[in-house]
């Protein structure tokens, strides 16, 4: 004997949009940023390989020097897209905790060395 039991119909799912991750203060320069990162590894890579070869010790220091330049080019460019976009342009209730955050990272930067 046939069952003369009706199926309902599944329902549809809902599809529920992902969360879309939040924007950084870097993200519209982020191909920008890549790249000089990978400029400053392949320097990086520089020194090791004068140090491998016995280069002159003022060399390898103007290197270091070089480097250490860039990387602060960079971290001067990630403050002021943290500043700008999550600071100013972040939402109210995040502007205390991120104004001390910014200062925080400003200080460990200016301790260096």
């Amino acid at each position: 004997m046939a069952s003369t039991k009706q199926e309902t119909p599944a329902k549809p799912e809902t599809q529920e949009t992902p969360a879309k991750p939040e924007t950084r203060g870097y993200s519209a320069t982020k191909p920008q940023l890549l790249t000089r990162l990978s400029r400053i590894e392949g320097q990086i890579g520089g020194i090791k390989r004068m140090v491998e070869d016995d280069r002159y010790c003022i060399d390898v220091l103007t290197q270091i020097s070089a480097v250490q330049a860039a990387l602060d080019k960079v971290a001067l460019g990630l403050l002021d897209g943290h500043a700008r976009h999550c600071v100013v342009g972040g939402p109210d209730s995040k502007k205390d905790e991120r104004t001390e955050a910014l200062m925080a990272a400003v200080a460990r930067l200016m301790r260096r060395g």
